[in-house]
């Protein structure tokens, strides 16, 4: 059964070395392996993974590809700035951020992007 099945998330990437060494150092996710079409797959927790694929430029998403849900989010920024990892800021109608952080009402989130140009983000629930 589906609700029982582990996922594997494809994500595009022009230039496989570039984008898995940014996934191992400065996100901190623990290499498994390498498919046989070229993906590079991480471990990302609860048995999930991640799969680096090679594409063509332009095959990115502009929209949120994946979102890893984080405990302490505040926390979790500050780790990966130190890493290097650089945080989208927003200030609309529609969505604003402050020191990163856009409150969505059941959840807080803030967005970065990889160096392949696929945007990523970390979400956290609020409890009520």
């Amino acid at each position: 059964m589906l609700t029982t099945a582990t996922i594997t998330t494809l994500l595009p990437v022009t230039d496989v070395d570039r984008a898995s060494q940014f996934y191992a150092e400065s996100l901190g996710l623990k290499r498994t392996g390498t498919g046989s079409d070229g993906s590079v797959h991480f471990a990302t927790g609860g048995g999930d993974m991640l799969a680096l694929r090679p594409m063509p430029p332009g095959a990115q998403s502009e929209h949120t590809a994946l979102s890893f849900e984080v405990p302490d989010l505040a926390a979790e920024i500050a780790d990966l700035e130190s890493r290097g990892v650089r945080f989208s800021d927003f200030d609309s109608d529609e969505l604003r951020t402050v020191d990163h952080i856009a409150n969505l009402g059941d959840e807080l989130a803030a967005w970065f992007h990889d160096t392949e140009g696929n945007v990523l983000c970390l979400h956290q629930a609020v409890t009520r």
